[in-house]
């Protein structure tokens, strides 16, 4: 037997992704420029993942950014970044993926982002396309809000126009415990509200020895928290948050494999302290399972490794849901407006290896650190990151430096 199709139709239809631009449609995406910037450290940094021989030190940071301008004449300016290997792949992809989206509408910023996906997803559905996808988004936020008038956290909808901000940068394991000590003494002479140190070295009674004295030089009314970067299997995690439970600490991050969701959930049951974990996620997907299992009790979920401000207000809105508090992992020039959107008191943190990048500084004091009051995301790229550009590509329209 067989089917007279001419007698049959098909009464649904398939739903449209993105529509032709009509009479709604404000504006044109009319030229881009975007750059590969490697942004040196000043010295080398080991965390557990060095001492145990699964990395190199840390001695640079690749940043890619996208420069955008309309027909209109509107700009926005996005960035992402990638630690020890990326960089030039993550400019490739750029390059590749940028002309999808000449002559769209910024505003539709949504629908962009699904567009650039699509566009990477034989890639898969995370990781470096999603990190690279990120720096687009951002610069069609950015361009949003300037468009609005508002700084981006205005434009996201406020709860505070001031953070708390802990400091991370000075608490290396290549760091003796007097140098540990002088660095947050550096970093509360600047107002930091909060000292995060690394652990995981290969003798833990040293790490307990180090917390202590660390623990013991800060004043009692300065957070001191913990970071094992990945580095115990759920045993030895147990032992050693049952040993600090009573120490009191803001939270204790990343104890063990950054997706072993359900280890992470079963500390969070067993221990008095805070587990913080999420850095590592470079998917939507990711970030809303970790809160979905209960695999924290602090999402620290990254803006630009899960594909940008779009992807993040959604793991946000997640967090929210699920009384998950946050503390986004560094990029505190960007999380500093997201964060200030969630409606329970974030924690932000402090680093001091972006700040050249741009021409301006974010405002510290008290243990808080000031939302930015100018439209957008507040930034421009300074002249140190033009004389550390590697290599630059542009699409349409010229953009203006």
């Amino acid at each position: 037997m067989t089917l007279d199709l001419t007698r049959r139709r098909i009464s649904a239809r398939p739903p449209l992704a993105g529509a032709p631009r009509g009479a709604a449609s404000q504006d044109a995406i009319a030229g881009m420029k975007i750059s590969h910037i490697v942004l040196p450290l000043k010295f080398a940094l080991s965390d557990a993942k060095v001492l145990t021989g699964r990395q190199s030190p840390l001695t640079a940071v690749d940043i890619l950014t996208v420069e955008m301008v309309s027909e209109g004449g509107r700009t926005g300016m996005g960035f992402s970044y990638t630690l020890r290997a990326g960089g030039r792949g993550m400019f490739a992809l750029a390059c590749e993926i940028a002309p999808r989206i000449i002559g769209h509408d910024p505003n539709d910023i949504a629908r962009l982002w699904e567009l650039l996906r699509w566009q990477t997803n034989s890639l898969g559905q995370g990781g470096m396309s999603y990190q690279t996808i990120g720096a687009f988004d951002v610069a069609l936020w950015d361009m949003k809000a300037k468009r609005a008038g508002l700084p981006l956290a205005k434009l996201l909808g406020a709860h505070r126009d001031s953070l708390r901000i802990y400091n991370s940068e000075g608490q290396y394991l290549q760091a003796s415990t007097e140098e540990i000590k002088a660095a947050a003494d550096r970093s509360l002479a600047l107002g930091i509200g909060g000292i995060k140190m690394k652990v995981g070295q290969p003798d833990g009674q040293e790490d307990l020895l180090r917390i202590d004295a660390l623990r013991s030089h800060l004043p009692d009314d300065i957070a001191l928290m913990i970071d094992a970067n990945q580095q115990w299997d759920r045993a030895y995690a147990l032992q050693f948050g049952k040993i600090v439970d009573d120490l009191g600490l803001a939270f204790i991050e990343e104890p063990l494999d950054a997706l072993d969701f359900e280890g992470h959930a079963a500390l969070a049951r067993e221990l008095a302290t805070p587990v913080a974990t999420g850095e590592m996620l470079t998917s939507p997907r990711e970030a809303i399972q970790l809160v979905q299992t209960g695999a924290c009790d602090v999402s620290q979920v990254d803006a630009l490794r899960i594909g940008g401000i779009t992807p993040f207000l959604k793991a946000m809105s997640m967090a929210e849901a699920h009384r998950v508090a946050i503390a986004p992992h560094w990029i505190m020039e960007l999380h500093v407006h997201l964060a200030a959107a969630f409606p329970e008191e974030p924690w932000i943190e402090h680093f001091h290896w972006m700040e050249e990048l741009f021409d301006e500084r974010l405002e510290i004091s008290d243990g808080r650190v000031a939302v930015p009051s100018q439209p957008g995301i507040s930034l421009t790229l300074s002249s140190r990151a033009r004389d550390w550009t590697q290599d630059s590509w542009e699409t349409g329209a010229p953009v203006q430096d």
